[in-house]
């Protein structure tokens, strides 16, 4: 097996967490949500075939989330939904692996900015999901294992946060959780649930990388 290849299944439930790092990112206003995702991708799709995963719980919120995104031209943006046929589920995971490999081959090299590089093979690359059509590990799918995952819409419930960093975060990637007001209290809750520790996103998070 390729060494850069992902493992064929991952329980959620014995998923180890302790190499991950999970934020939060405050948002004032729910109404500057979007565009505060657009200004996110927009300094993380910089990074040279850095794989992204945005999780979102409604097909709304999905749609909504792939037009908006639709204007960064150095991010190739793919959804999975529930009406995907397999043949095309099975060419966007298998895009993002492959967006995964390169990334992984160039972490022992200076990956550095981009720049305005039109090359599609040194674009970021993106999965906008949502929960129900999740990598399906327990029944043979491989986890996506991305870099960054990108919690749009905040899950209300332990398991489904869980399942997320499972089928779709690398054993040492990074999370982060957009909040909007009231949301704090249902992060505390998971975070406490969890027994993870959930920091405030610092500024250069990408440098993280």
């Amino acid at each position: 097996m390729d060494p850069n290849e992902a493992p064929l299944s991952t329980s959620p439930s014995n998923f180890n967490f302790s190499q991950q790092r999970h934020f939060y990112l405050a948002v004032d206003r729910f109404q500057f949500k979007m565009e505060t995702l657009v200004d996110l991708l927009g300094m993380a799709g910089r990074l040279r075939c850095l794989p992204i995963v945005v999780s979102c719980s409604t097909r709304d919120e999905l749609d909504a989330v792939c037009s908006a995104l639709s204007t960064l031209s150095h991010i190739t943006i793919a959804a999975l939904y529930s009406d995907l046929a397999e043949v095309e589920r099975a060419r966007v995971l298998s895009r993002f692996r492959q967006a995964t490999m390169r990334w992984n081959k160039q972490a022992t090299t200076e990956h550095g900015d981009a720049g305005e590089t039109e090359k599609e093979e040194e674009k970021s690359n993106l999965i906008v999901v949502t929960d129900a059509c999740l990598p399906l590990v327990n029944s043979g799918e491989s986890p996506v294992n991305a870099r960054v995952l990108i919690n749009y819409e905040l899950p209300t419930k332990k398991e489904t946060y869980t399942r997320r960093m499972a089928t779709c975060l690398a054993a040492d990637g990074i999370v982060i959780n957009m909040v909007v007001g009231g949301e704090v209290v249902t992060l505390k809750s998971i975070e406490e649930n969890s027994g993870l520790l959930i920091a405030e996103m610092p500024i250069n998070i990408f440098e993280m990388l």
